[in-house]
């Protein structure tokens, strides 16, 4: 159809060329005249061809046949000025780029059409085989054994079946044992009239019980359902150390700066300014660990000398920190 479709295209432009050459034809002698009719003649040739081509076996609907009956030709009416050469052009062009349209048109339609056949075709065919399958042969029961070509089976004898390969899946984590399971069910979760301090107290003693993963969950779903509580500070900290502990240093840097940048007047800011030098650490990145230490001592000065003291200075040695 994309063949049919240039074709039209260059028949389209070849009567757009005619038309100039009529318009210019006016002014011209009369052997140019009828080098532009002889041109004519041979774009409507070629278009009927083409018709031919696009609608095999068509009728009067899409074409002109080649033979028409005999018409009377009209008796000029005195006073009236008979046609010219240029206006009987110009009725040959609009009926050539009338013919062009019909093919235009009726050439879309069947490349839809063909368009919307293939997509039925692609959805409705079957699977293809896979390799080295074989379909089993007539009267033969699916699964059975069949004797390759040339070799008779000894009687007596069951032949071993042929081994199929299967494929590799991978291996799916084990879950949680059950032993893991019912210590971490003896972990009580509080109930009190703060249901949003109860979910962050059941984090922390996840954490405390060194049930990481667990402690990672259940704060994860506090810091979502109360982002704006008054521990947030401290859930976010204490995910971060749940991650840290459970050997992630690099997702615990994450929380611990989301909960610096959050809100550094925080309950535990600090600790999450610290604690990202801590990880940063664990990752080898020495010259970050000492950046975060600067700006811990700088801007809690009395966290440094006093209740975060001691990690402070084995978090700060071994560094070179300047």
């Amino acid at each position: 159809m994309n063949r049919f479709s240039m074709e039209v295209r260059r028949m389209r432009l070849a009567a757009t060329a005619v038309v100039a050459l009529a318009l210019v034809g006016a002014s011209m002698p009369a052997q140019a005249q009828d080098n532009t009719g002889a041109r004519l003649n041979k774009v409507e040739s070629e278009v009927r061809a083409l018709q031919r081509k696009v609608f095999p076996g068509g009728d009067g609907k899409f074409f002109e046949p080649e033979i028409k009956p005999a018409t009377p030709t009209p008796t000029p009416v005195p006073g009236q000025p008979a046609s010219t050469p240029i206006s009987d052009m110009l009725l040959r062009i609009d009926a050539v780029e009338g013919q062009l349209r019909q093919l235009t048109s009726q050439v879309e339609q069947n490349t839809n059409r063909i368009n919307q056949l293939e997509a039925r075709l692609a959805a409705s065919a079957p699977a293809a085989p896979m390799p080295g399958a074989m379909a089993p042969e007539q009267g033969q029961q699916p699964g059975s054994f069949s004797p390759s070509p040339g070799k008779a089976p000894t009687p007596g004898a069951t032949p071993a079946p042929t081994a199929t390969p299967v494929a590799a899946t991978p291996a799916r984590p084990a879950g949680p044992s059950n032993s893991r399971i019912e210590a971490v069910r003896a972990i009580v979760k509080p109930q009190t009239a703060d249901a949003a301090d109860d979910e962050y107290s059941y984090g922390y003693r996840l954490w405390e019980a060194k049930f990481y993963p667990e402690a990672q969950q259940q704060l994860k779903l506090y810091l979502e359902k109360y982002p704006k509580h008054a521990r947030s500070s401290w859930g976010r900290n204490l995910l971060g150390r749940a991650y840290l502990d459970d050997g992630n240093p690099l997702e615990a840097a994450k929380w611990f700066v989301q909960n610096y940048q959050t809100d550094k007047r925080g309950d535990r800011a600090p600790d999450s300014l610290l604690y990202l030098a801590v990880s940063m650490k664990q990752l080898k990145d020495n010259k970050r660990a000492c950046i975060a230490l600067a700006e811990f001592s700088e801007t809690y000065a009395s966290e440094a000398a006093g209740r975060l003291k001691g990690t402070y200075d084995s978090t700060r040695s071994g560094l070179g920190c300047a």
